[in-house]
Formats: C-alpha cells, structure tokens, sequence
C-alpha cells in the first residue's frame, strides 16, 4: 500500500534527493577531471571501463530521464486508441452494458498495487470478460516523486502504446509489469524508466511481442505527454489517499486501516466484498 501524501513519505523522498544532489555533484566533479585529461580517459576506460562508466551518467537508462519529461509536458497530445473522455484520460475495458464499474486506482512501481495484482488480477480479468462489471483504470505516478525516478511516468507512457493496440493487450501488459518475475522493488533500481526493459517484459504478451509499432510508440515517447495528462487526472481524486484503491461502484473494497482502506489481498476476499456491495 502506497500513501499519496505521507510525511514519512515526503521526508524520505527529501533526504533521497538531497543524497542524490550530492552523487550529482560528486560525479560532475570526476567528469570535470576526466575531461581535463583526456588521455587519462582512455587509458581508464581500456583499463576497466571507468572513464567511461564515469562520463555517461545514465546509467544504462535508454529511458531519455528528466530531460524528456520535462519535453513532453509542451509536445503535442497523443491519444491512445480504446480511450474515451477529454485527452483520453477515459480508460473503461468491458461490456459496455455491464450494470457495474470496477475503479482501479494504481501507481506502476507501487508494490502494494503488485501484489493486488499478482493475486486478485486474473479474478479481475474473467469478471471483466464474464460481464460482471467493466472496469475503469486511473493510473497515477506520484511515487516517481516519492522514491525519484521516472519509472512509474514511463511505464504508464508504454501502457498507453499497449492500449493504443487493444484493450487486451493493455490488461495483459500490466498483469506482466504487475508480476513478480518482472516488477521492481519499491527501494530497488528504478527499471521502469528503461524503455528495453519495458520492451523485454512486453516481449511475453503475445499481441505486443515483435509489434513494431508498438515498439516504436515505446521509443519515441508517443504517449509521454498523455501520461502526464493522466497523472494530472489522478491527482484530482482527492479522497484516494493510497494505492492500490479498489472501488465498486462508489463502494471502495477492502479493510480499514489508518491510511484508509487496503485493498483485498486474495481472490475470494475480493470476490466477497464485490458481490457484498453489488447488493448493496
């Protein structure tokens, strides 16, 4: 369970950043020096590939960083296709005349929305396809803030290639970033904001594997503004106060806590709070 607005949260994130200004500053000061030394360089990076490792701080991120965010909040807006509502923030998979909706509010690098999904995602897909109520999805990226990174923004951006191809292969394609064998840990590396890791874990849904447009939309960043968009959408609820926040209708599913409601962790507990509130 991930809390939007916990100090805790907040402090941690600051004193992240402050670690973090402080390797910036650190590795500026040995690029500086391995640059006044060119020759240097060379003989390090033939040596054991430091100067190198040193000069491109990227880290192996083929994500583009900060920089291309801060881009795409002036590009041009890109709906996906299988969205609806203004700008698209609109994302409903199911029977359209299903009498219920399923409100799914999720960060991808949330490790509490991984395990809901790891072990309620697949109920989730056979009630959708059974008709039982269709499901509506608002993604956020808050924890990009709190942990730092771009893993949760860049990852929604692929999910809106994934969607841009079909609604399946949108559900397939989170249950994959959701998984186990695939999701980060919430203290680990951010892979997330690697585009080839995110293209290595669409290469196990069939309908995105070897899909070059898919892949393409990926690289390029096609969806980055539209992900902005929905992360500013999900800001707007202000009473989700953490993730995963599971409602039913207006119903919101699972067990209190202090930080509100936590999500039903097993199939059959998630099934009976569904039916419960269906009933009213």
């Amino acid at each position: 369970m991930s809390n939007r607005n916990s100090q805790a949260n907040k402090q941690a994130a600051r004193e992240r950043l402050r670690v973090e200004r402080e390797r910036q500053k650190k590795k500026e000061k040995v690029r500086r020096q391995l640059t006044v030394g060119g020759a240097i360089v060379a003989v390090l990076a033939i040596a054991g590939g430091i100067g190198v490792a040193v000069a491109n701080s990227g880290g192996g991120d083929s994500g583009g960083g900060a920089d291309k965010w801060a881009k795409a909040a002036s590009a041009k807006l890109v709906q996906p296709a299988n969205t609806s509502g203004k700008n698209g923030l609109d994302i409903v998979v199911g029977k359209k005349d299903a009498k219920h909706t399923l409100t799914l509010f999720e960060d991808a690098r949330c490790p509490g929305c991984a395990a809901f999904e790891q072990n309620v995602g697949e109920t989730v897909q056979k009630d959708i396809k059974a008709g039982k109520y269709k499901a509506s999805f608002h993604l956020g990226t808050f924890l990009d803030n709190n942990l730092q990174g771009t893993g949760s923004k860049n990852a929604l951006s692929a999910m809106g290639a994934a969607l841009n191809v079909s609604p399946d292969a949108f559900l397939k394609y989170k249950e994959a970033l959701f998984s186990k064998k695939y999701h980060p840990e919430e203290t680990g590396p951010d892979k997330f904001a690697d585009n080839d890791y995110l293209l290595k874990v669409a290469g196990t849904v069939p309908d995105l594997k070897g899909n070059a447009k898919f892949e393409s939309a990926v690289k390029a960043g096609t969806y980055n503004r539209w992900a902005l968009e929905m992360s500013e959408n999900f800001n707007s609820f202000k009473d989700v106060k953490s993730t995963p926040t599971i409602k039913l209708d207006d119903t919101v599913l699972g067990t209190d806590s202090p930080n509100g409601k936590v999500a039903p962790s097993s199939p059959d507990a998630f099934t009976a709070d569904v039916d419960k509130a269906m009933k009213g």
